[in-house]
C-alpha cells in the first residue's frame, strides 16, 4: 500500500496588529495574511490612511512654489 502524501503543514503566525497567535495552512487560504482576520487587516489599513503611522520628517511647504530655490534675476 502506497504512502499518503504529506498534508500541508499548519504553520503558527503572530499578527502584526493584535499579537494574537493564529494558524493556517497556506498563504494563499489565508486571505488576511499576515494579519489573524480581515478585521485587524481593515482596522490597520485605516490607521494608515487616517495618517496615525506617519514616518516623521520635516514638514512640506502647502505651495509647490515654494519648494524651489529662487534664482537671481542678474
Amino acid at each position: 500500500m502506497p504512502d499518503a502524501p504529506n498534508p500541508t503543514p499548519i504553520r503558527q503566525a503572530r499578527c502584526p496588529y493584535c499579537g494574537r497567535e493564529f494558524e493556517y495552512k497556506s498563504v494563499a487560504e489565508h486571505k488576511p495574511f499576515p494579519f489573524c482576520s480581515a478585521r485587524c487587516r481593515d482596522v490597520d489599513l485605516g490607521k494608515w490612511f487616517s495618517g496615525a503611522y506617519a514616518i516623521p520628517g520635516e514638514e512640506l511647504p502647502a505651495d509647490p512654489d515654494e519648494a524651489t530655490p529662487e534664482r537671481d534675476a542678474t
